[in-house]
């Protein structure tokens, strides 16, 4: 080892950093801490996970989950397109 290092250079923060995810520190009421981590166990998941995904979700910014009507909802408006495409195709004369 060396008797004196440079840190003249050093920046602060993790040796790699990681990609979209910030490590921060917060303060939860006990509380709903609590109930986080209840239903995070019983969803099969970890409790901060949860907090992200209902952050998100306040934000707006949650995926629409496909469910059965929005996969309706898609092949509908495929449909629609298709028709109007067909019967514009048709209109035309060559």
């Amino acid at each position: 080892m060396k008797k004196e290092y440079d840190f003249k250079k050093g920046k602060r923060g993790p040796v790699v950093p990681q990609k979209g995810k910030t490590r921060i520190t917060i303060y939860i009421d006990d509380d709903v801490l609590e109930e986080f981590r209840e239903q995070a166990d019983s969803a099969g998941y970890g409790y901060q996970t949860m907090i992200n995904e209902v952050l998100r979700k306040h934000l707006g910014k949650a995926e629409k989950p496909v469910n059965e009507g929005v996969l309706r909802q898609v092949i509908r408006e495929e449909l629609e397109r298709a028709a109007r495409d067909t019967r514009r195709f048709h209109g035309q004369r060559f």
